[in-house]
């Protein structure tokens, strides 16, 4: 069976089975004066330097404690540390006929005979909708004089001792840090999607 895991939340995402694409909408960029150059950059120079040992829980919603560790790009030895929690709501099936309504959005007659043939092969397609809720004013921020490295390494000593499993250090851009943020949410879906697919399958659900 081919998974195709996506997101219909803040961000959109393009489905290119079996891979994943995403692109925050204009609105943001423009709110946040972000440029495409600034996007790519954000997601080249994001890093998950702890991962949340859980995955993203198949009959259940999952929350997820991140330490968000960026350097100011105007000082040196500048680092601001956001940490908040983030919301992964249950996967959802989408059925065939949805699916197809939602390809078609935008296009023309000639779109049509694709998605015919899509919905010939539904069964051998699995469709999950992923969604996240993210609220800015949960997140608590902190800026320490230190070197990116040794924020880090405090962080990490401080979430391992901790011990909680939804834990995660994520590196990434000051300007753009919840560009970086999606970044995350996007690497959860592809590590929890093979669990979540195996998961229905074994219920009878696809």
């Amino acid at each position: 069976m081919r998974l195709c895991p996506i997101d219909l939340g803040r961000s959109r995402i393009r489905c290119q089975l079996p891979l994943l694409e995403f692109a925050p909408p204009s609105s943001y960029c423009r709110s946040h004066n972000l440029k495409q150059d600034d996007i790519e950059y954000a997601i080249e120079n994001t890093q998950v330097i702890l991962a949340p040992e859980r995955q993203i829980a198949t009959f259940g919603n999952t929350s997820f404690e991140f330490h968000l560790i960026s350097e100011l790009m105007d000082r040196v030895d500048q680092v601001r540390i956001r940490t908040g929690r983030i919301e992964a709501e249950r996967p959802k099936i989408l059925s065939p006929e949805y699916f197809s309504r939602m390809m078609l959005e935008g296009f023309g007659e000639k779109a049509q005979k694709y998605v015919d043939r899509l919905r010939e092969h539904a069964q051998q397609i699995a469709v999950l909708r992923y969604g996240f809720q993210f609220r800015k004013s949960g997140v608590m921020e902190e800026t320490v004089s230190a070197s990116l490295q040794s924020v880090i390494d405090r962080t990490r000593r401080v979430v391992e001792s901790a011990s909680d499993p939804n834990g995660a250090i994520i590196q990434g851009v000051d300007e753009a840090w919840e560009v970086c943020l999606l970044k995350f949410t996007i690497e959860m879906i592809e590590r929890s999607a093979g669990e979540n697919i195996g998961d229905f399958k074994r219920r009878g659900l696809i």
